[in-house]
């Protein structure tokens, strides 16, 4: 039934109820949507960072980033990101943070303006897009400025069907690599999380690696960095991380779900995030693929 459900996701955004029939919330509809139209986070792909701001729930992507994800879950049962700090800060961009570094390595993360320029090798393959051949992409009913948009078993993408390709979208939210000048694509040991308008022109720039599911407020609202992108200047003024662990090593952490995104409940989701009622005077018949949250929940 759910191969079914894929197979039929572009006709599914197409068959939406007209704006007229759509007279309740985005967050009604997922607090009503049957348990069918959820999908399971496996826990190996939820990253939690403690923070001296707070806790940081993010559910990884590597069915876009498989390399950079495995790097990443690696670093974390290894625990170095584990006494790392919260490097970078900046105001309607981003938030970062980095993994302390290995002995006798130098520091990562300084402001671009103290440390050596260079060009790296390459560490990891710049998985900034993949192929389209194999995935069920469900097209967004609503045109986008950068690609054509939409979205891949509960992801927000988008496409280029000229070169075969699809990839994740830099939405509020969005995790991505930290990384120097190409041909570097970062190792995973620097990440990031948008904390403002999604810059899409980092799209196919930066290999995504999943996104937050809980937890963002509080880093999102700490204190700007004053050097160049927003970097700290010191180490006072960073944010002490004291422990990453993915969600598989905590015992008793709760189980988390997002929507299908290929179900009809999505598909009146994206419909009243494009119409709103009650406040709103004019409905906009339009939706942008950032503000086409896809819903997820924690499981009590």
């Amino acid at each position: 039934m759910r191969r079914l459900l894929l197979l039929a996701a572009p006709l599914l955004l197409a068959q939406a109820p007209p704006p007229s029939l759509v007279n309740t919330s985005a967050d009604d509809i997922a607090a009503n949507a049957p348990g069918a139209h959820w999908l399971d986070i496996n826990p190996d792909h939820i990253m939690v960072m403690d923070s001296a701001a707070g806790r940081m729930v993010i559910q990884l992507a590597p069915q876009f980033a498989p390399q950079h994800v495995a790097a990443i879950q690696k670093l974390v049962r290894a625990g170095r990101f584990d006494d790392g700090r919260i490097v970078r800060v900046q105001d309607n961009y981003v938030v970062q943070w980095a993994a302390k570094p290995e002995s006798g390595k130098e520091p990562v993360s300084q402001p671009p303006d103290v440390r050596e320029q260079r060009v790296r090798p390459e560490r990891l393959p710049a998985e900034y897009e993949r192929p389209l051949a194999d995935v069920a992409f469900t097209p967004s009913p609503f045109k986008d400025s950068y690609a054509e948009a939409g979205f891949v078993s509960g992801w927000q993408a988008a496409r280029d069907q000229s070169t075969g390709t699809v990839w994740l979208a830099h939405c509020y939210g969005t995790v991505g690599v930290g990384r120097d000048m190409p041909p570097d694509t970062g190792d995973g040991a620097e990440l990031y999380a948008v904390i403002g308008h999604g810059p899409r022109h980092l799209d196919r720039n930066i290999a995504n690696v999943g996104r937050v599911l809980a937890g963002i407020e509080p880093h999102a609202a700490l204190p700007r960095g004053t050097e160049a992108l927003g970097f700290y200047k010191d180490e006072r003024q960073r944010t002490k991380i004291t422990r990453v662990r993915l969600a598989s090593q905590i015992p008793g952490f709760p189980r988390w779900q997002m929507m299908d995104t290929a179900s009809p409940s999505f598909a009146q989701v994206v419909q009243a995030r494009a119409n709103r009622t009650g406040f709103f005077v004019r409905q906009a018949g339009a939706a942008d693929l950032c503000t086409l949250k896809v819903p997820v929940r924690e499981m009590k």
